[in-house]
């Protein structure tokens, strides 16, 4: 039998679920991979990624921007276009309190990206 026997459901990144088996056990559907890919798109860039290690391990799940763009030496409006990248991959969440916004990571969507990049150690 078949393992692509039964097909797999789309992904809904907003789900807290492994969307897959991991990607050295099944091929990825083309359908899941046009969902997935714009957050390891987003991730692909080294301040995006940054950015995103540094919202995921805030202290209390959540980070100010005014805290994000004085630990890099970019502007303002270039730091605002990264975490525009990574809010419309779906990786963070944001909201305005007053003047600043506060950034925080969207887990279900970080898990299914770990699931599908899950490597089991192999016996020897």
């Amino acid at each position: 039998m078949s393992k692509q026997s039964t097909p797999l459901a789309p992904v809904d990144p907003a789900v807290d679920a492994p969307c897959c088996p991991p990607l050295t056990e099944r091929r990825v559907p083309a359908e899941t991979a046009a969902v997935l890919a714009p957050a390891f798109k987003a991730l692909g860039d080294p301040v995006r990624l940054q950015l995103m290690s540094m919202i995921a391990s805030a202290e209390g799940g959540e980070i100010c921007v005014c805290d994000l763009t004085p630990a890099f030496d970019l502007t303002g409006p270039t730091i605002s276009h990264h975490l525009k990248t990574l809010r419309e991959a779906g990786l963070v969440d944001a909201e305005r309190r007053g003047t600043w916004v506060y950034y925080r990571a969207r887990p279900a969507l970080l898990r299914q990206l770990a699931a599908l990049l899950a490597i089991e150690p192999t016996q020897s």
